[in-house]
């Protein structure tokens, strides 16, 4: 008889990052620290797996670990406050105060190994990595497959999507922190959970996401998006995910393949409207959104956007450098901020609904059609194909600047005209970059585009931060190399 955890929707993969019991604080790193125990496994218990996998991607409050462990950096998914906050888009409030500190730390590159930001982030990846290896455990185990009864067909799908997430997770992780533990099954005992205990090189790391990706491919359905469940991974998301991992590598060739192999499915397109793709009223229902986590109000457990909520509190403003970065009258401002109102409807998924609601609709969108894009202008760029390179950046902007205002008022004329034909590659360079900063404007993209590009010790410290060469990768939790007594290592500079 297989042995299988008792509770597949609160998985721990580092139990240092989770609790201060010392039942817990006696686990050990990698080990999923739920007792096992003898069952027959059901079609539900299979399709539970997959669906828990992707929880670690929503912004609920406190759904990882309840108990409002800000402590712990893990209230919600804090990519907004690593990738917006970092790149100096964001603020943490509207009115600077003494509240949750360790977030400003991040904006002014003051923190130590200790500050929460990490463990939380590195929390929910290995959270998610860890339910995707029980998933794909599952569905590998011939025996479990044939007691369940499910369909091949199903059977690949949801194997598919569990490949993708351990993949997503990872190439998140690997942004963030360079090396890290590489753990592709649930740990059978302490020993082998120590094992794992262990960085891994990243370039191991991003060996293992391409064949993830790769093997999720050709499992997936060739379908835009599941008829009952369109939230989940597609083949769409698969395909954009393998380019945006070669774009991270420079590898242009291969960027430009896989977006012509995703053009080629024929299911994505820019909206017409640029908030389209956050609206709440049209989720799923858009021709742009490749990838989202589904928020939905009403359901138990809770699974709501709780940064609607947060934003409710006063945080999540803009920085004066980030309000200047649009061109006069672009309505893509108003979308991604709202000043007057001091909030922002991007991340609330409505124009002027749901502040304060910690139970929201609104959807957090991870890849979307205009995003690969302008992958595809860079890539175009970076191979001296700059005359193709501007066409797309016009493309998205002549997007822009015929979407009605957040008032809904037409754009003045003249607002966001194309840019000139040119043959500076770093001319066309810098108009991608400023394209992306406001299109992708709170979006969890800044700090490692400014990153891969190479320009985040210039532009941060022109901004007066504090910003230095070994913060490309941040730190390891601290808590983690503690409890690995040494075996998981810090990076360089911390």
């Amino acid at each position: 008889m297989k042995k299988f955890y008792k509770n597949l929707l609160f998985l721990i993969p580092f139990a240092v990052t989770v609790s201060c019991t010392s039942e817990l604080d006696n686990d050990p790193i990698g080990l999923l620290t739920l007792d096992q125990v003898d069952t027959d496994p059901t079609s539900e218990t299979v399709e539970s797996a997959v669906r828990s996998a992707y929880y670690p991607l929503r912004n609920t409050l406190n759904s990882i670990i309840p108990g409002w462990r800000w402590d712990l950096g893990t209230v919600f998914r804090n990519d907004i406050i690593l990738q917006d906050m970092a790149a100096n888009d964001m603020n943490k409030k509207w009115n600077p105060d003494g509240d949750q500190a360790w977030m400003d730390e991040i904006g002014n590159f003051a923190f130590t190994p200790e500050n929460q930001a990490f463990n939380g982030i590195w929390t929910y990846d290995f959270e998610g990595v860890s339910r995707s290896n029980l998933a794909i455990g599952f569905l590998t185990d011939s025996e479990i497959v044939e007691k369940t009864g499910i369909s091949q067909s199903r059977r690949d799908q949801l194997l598919s999507e569990a490949y993708f997430l351990r993949a997503y997770y990872y190439f998140d992780l690997v942004n963030n922190f360079g090396d890290v533990p590489l753990i592709l099954k649930s740990p059978d005992s302490f020993e082998e959970a120590f094992s794992v205990s262990v960085r891994a090189p990243r370039a191991e790391i991003m060996e293992q996401i391409g064949l993830d990706l790769e093997t999720a491919k050709g499992l997936a359905p060739q379908i835009k998006n599941d008829a009952t469940d369109p939230w989940r991974v597609s083949i769409g998301a698969i395909i954009a995910l393998q380019a945006k991992v070669f774009l991270y590598d420079e590898n242009w060739p291969e960027v430009l393949n896989l977006i012509t192999d995703l053009d080629n499915l024929g299911f994505y397109d820019l909206n017409s409207n640029y908030f389209d793709a956050f609206d709440a009223s049209k989720e799923f229902n858009d021709q742009e959104v490749i990838f989202a986590y589904d928020h939905r109000s009403g359901e138990n457990p809770a699974n709501g956007n709780g940064l609607a909520a947060v934003e409710g509190w006063g945080f999540f403003a803009p920085t004066d450098d980030f309000l200047s970065a649009f061109e006069s009258d672009d309505p893509r401002l108003a979308y991604t901020i709202n000043v007057a109102d001091q909030h922002s409807p991007k991340i609330l998924g409505s124009i002027s609904d749901y502040k304060g609601n910690d139970d929201s609709p609104g959807n957090k969108v991870y890849i979307r059609y205009a995003d690969v894009l302008l992958w595809k202008a860079e890539a175009l760029n970076e191979n001296g194909n700059t005359a193709d390179a501007v066409s797309i950046i016009n493309q998205v902007r002549e997007r822009a600047r015929t979407t009605p205002t957040a008032d809904g008022l037409s754009v003045p004329v003249g607002t966001l005209p194309p840019r000139p034909n040119s043959n500076d590659q770093a001319q066309v360079r810098s108009w991608i970059q400023s394209e992306r900063r406001v299109e992708l404007g709170f979006e969890s993209q800044r700090f490692n585009d400014l990153k891969r590009w190479g320009i985040a010790s210039s532009v941060l410290q022109g901004l007066g931060k504090n910003y230095q060469s070994h913060n490309n990768l941040y730190p390891v939790p601290q808590a983690d190399i503690d409890k690995s007594g040494g075996s998981i290592t810090q990076n360089p500079g911390y």
